[in-house]
């Protein structure tokens, strides 16, 4: 074959390589995903989101800000997100690097004796000296390094969308144990009020026992609703304990005391603007890490198709061999080889057509999962805006709850002290009144954490 039809040859067969190539492997898009109605009864064009405020803008709190900035710098599972970027980076120059081929040096010194028997008399001594380079590099003809590659990159990408999700997952949970803290320091300051009122009802039972204007049972009664309520104190206490040790592990100290401010002093955001579903896609870390999953299977798939088909190995190797170090320099020790090799699958115990249905199957399990997520984060979403929503409804009727309690208990005090009432509604009135008054600090503490569920679960806090 003259060169002229040789070098047709080579380029039809490149041609068919190419085109073969690209039937092999698929070139990725973005899942289709219906985000329709993902936040129930919420329909809106506007793409305003408060996931794109800075979280120094929705948590006005001096103090909180500075246990927040605590968190992201010094929280371990921050941490661990971080090497998980490493992680992932060293993964992807690995696999950059296929693309080239290896090398790696040999030196070596071998004495051989044979025995009379193998010709010891002919050959007693033999000393062969070498050293030299051996290089290897496969040529990726249908893709597979190049989607092993992409799917390394989808794995870095994973990574760091999980970074995210923790960061922003960190934010929430810093902030709504900072409010629980507050919502508990508030309850406790009620109920230890609401004792010493006890303690003031006990006393006037009392005289009004010795005016024989009560009976010994509304002296007793009185008591126990005291201890009742005092009872509740020391549990106000240790859950004021626990979360103060819950948030100084999440910033990454030792359990100890934690600065705060008051209940009363937190104020939210004045509108509450979720966008659009659809942008859950770029804003929600854990729906870009699933669809970055979904990814790196999709490459996987790509990969395993891959070696249903022919593989080219070039080798090459040289350098010096001697049986004397005097010569060793010589260029009748240079030696020097090439070999190229095409391997073809024919028979490989059915591995090939197994890897090909796992990836298959994996990669149908990551697209469900992507699909899962974001139904998640539209349940989450139409939860923090019903919980929201929810706590701005009862603060009207709780607070002419606890306005009408008053007058009661000073209505009901009044009449006893002329015998228009018995003990029995002074103390349900005065019950009724810290119930109310411990449920509105509930109420609080539902509208603040109801913000920070809207803010995490539209996928604010990772980007400032």
């Amino acid at each position: 074959m003259n060169n002229r039809y040789k070098g047709h040859f080579l380029f039809a067969l490149t041609i068919a390589i190419v085109f073969a190539s690209c039937n092999v492997r698929k070139n990725y898009e973005t899942p289709e995903v219906n985000t329709q109605g993902l936040y129930r009864d919420q329909i809106s064009a506007d793409t305003n989101t408060i996931a794109d405020l800075p979280w120094k803008q929705v948590f006005a709190d001096v103090q909180l800000q500075s246990l927040i900035d605590e968190g992201i710098k010094q929280n371990l599972d921050l941490q661990i997100a971080y090497t998980r970027i490493q992680q992932s980076e060293a993964y992807l120059k690995q696999s950059r690097a296929a693309f080239f081929p290896s090398l790696s040096g040999t030196a070596s010194a071998t004495i051989n004796k044979l025995s009379d028997a193998q010709g010891g008399n002919f050959i007693n001594n033999t000393r062969i000296y070498q050293a030299g380079l051996s290089s290897s590099w496969e040529a990726d003809l249908w893709g597979r390094l190049g989607s092993t590659r992409r799917a390394s990159l989808a794995t870095l990408l994973q990574s760091e969308a999980y970074k995210n999700a923790v960061q922003t997952g960190l934010i929430a949970n810093i902030a709504n144990n900072y409010y629980l803290l507050l919502a508990l320091d508030q309850q406790l300051a009620i109920t230890e009020k609401t004792v010493q009122n006890w303690i003031s009802t006990v006393e006037t039972m009392r005289t009004l026992k010795d005016a024989a204007r009560v009976t010994g049972a509304a002296v007793v009664q009185s008591e126990a609703n005291r201890y009742a309520a005092e009872v509740t104190i020391p549990d106000l206490k240790q859950r004021i304990r626990e979360t103060e040790n819950t948030l100084s592990t999440l910033l990454g100290r030792a359990p100890g005391p934690i600065s705060r401010g008051n209940l009363d002093q937190q104020n939210t955001l004045s509108a509450l603007p979720t966008g659009i579903p659809a942008q859950l896609l770029s804003k929600r870390p854990d729906v870009q890490q699933a669809e970055y999953n979904y990814r790196y299977f999709f490459e996987n798939t790509n990969a395993a198709r891959s070696y249903f088909y022919p593989s080219l190995n070039i080798t090459a190797s040289g350098g010096l061999s001697n049986i004397d170090l005097k010569n060793y320099f010589s260029p009748g020790s240079v030696f020097a080889s090439v070999v190229g090799s095409l391997t073809q699958p024919i028979f490989n115990k059915r591995l090939n057509k197994t890897r090909l249905e796992v990836a298959r199957a994996q990669q149908q399990e990551a697209l469900f999962a992507f699909q899962k997520s974001l139904l998640t984060a539209g349940q989450e979403v139409s939860n923090a805006m019903w919980s929201y929503r929810t706590s701005l409804d009862k603060n009207a009727s709780r607070e002419k709850q606890i306005a009408s309690l008053q007058k009661s208990i000073e209505y009901t005090e009044e009449l006893l002290r002329y015998g228009s009432a018995n003990y029995v509604e002074v103390i349900s009135a005065q019950q009724n009144y810290l119930s109310a008054q411990l449920n509105r600090v509930n109420d609080r503490l539902q509208q603040l954490q109801s913000v920070v569920s809207l803010y995490r679960s539209l996928g604010g806090g990772w980007q400032q």
